[in-house]
């Protein structure tokens, strides 16, 4: 099995506070600390757990700056084989049809069985990315699975479904499968496998090696623009009621019947 597995550097907002930048088209990064997409970590793990069982190789692909390569470096530690890096200003990559057209171009023209990206980002969270891959490449895809099951020519993805439902789908290699948070369980790199991806191969690509033109991909040939970014008004605020069960119960009574809810 040959897998290319996409992932994205993305920040961690967790204990950052967000602030929208002078511009007001984004939001001020300088404060944050970069990580794997939290999604697309649990599909390095599928891949390279498709490569233990069937054999292959594994190859990673990033679209991102230079400060990516250390999380690259540590997807190739944990079993991937060869890593390229899309690093080109000029792709307009807030537009996932325009990354997924510059994910495709890398992989075009190579041999492959099975494409794995993550459902979606933590970032922007559009879903679309691994979709509009599978469209560009003219392949099948299946999105949002838990589980892949490799069979001779096809594979068989348990998508998850709206209300926990589970859908079994059969898709026919070569295809593209975008993996839900959940589907394993994610590796820690080996001390080993770190000093080892130090000496992979890892390729850095600008769009005239992947045979783009700026309009392909740039802001200008976009059909997404972004307008504005703000923070959400406060208009109201959680009332924390106090005292003994009883006592509570009867205040929130009371709120419910003079604000026309009981």
């Amino acid at each position: 099995m040959k897998t290319f597995v996409c992932i994205k550097r993305v920040p961690d907002t967790s204990e950052a506070e967000v602030k929208v930048d002078a511009t007001g088209k984004d939001v001020d990064s300088s404060k944050f600390s970069f990580d794997i997409n939290d999604a697309d970590n649990y599909a390095v793990e599928e891949a390279v757990l498709i490569k233990e069982a069937k054999g292959g190789t594994v190859q990673v692909i990033c679209m991102g700056p230079a400060d990516a390569d250390v999380m690259i470096r540590m997807a190739l530690a944990k079993g991937g084989d060869s890593a390229m890096r899309i690093d080109d200003p000029r792709i307009n990559a807030r537009d996932p049809l325009q990354s997924a057209k510059a994910l495709a171009a890398a992989i075009k023209g190579q041999e492959f069985d099975l494409v794995l990206t993550g459902c979606m980002s933590n970032d922007d969270g559009n879903m679309s990315t691994g979709v509009a891959l599978a469209e560009e490449l003219g392949i099948p895809h299946a999105a949002m699975v838990k589980k892949v099951e490799v069979e001779d020519g096809k594979i068989k993805a348990h998508r998850e479904l709206e209300g926990g439902v589970i859908e079994v789908v059969e898709v026919t290699l070569p295809a593209v499968v975008t993996i839900q948070t959940g589907i394993n369980e994610p590796r820690y790199a080996p001390i080993r496998g770190i000093r080892q991806a130090q000496k992979k191969e890892l390729k850095v690509l600008k769009i005239e090696d992947l045979n783009l033109s700026e309009e392909e991909v740039g802001a200008a040939g976009s059909l997404i623009e972004m307008k504005e970014f703000y923070i959400p008004e406060v208009v109201s605020t959680a009332e924390i009621i106090e005292g003994e069960p009883e006592e509570k119960a009867e205040i929130m009574a009371t709120k419910l019947v003079k604000g026309g809810l009981l």
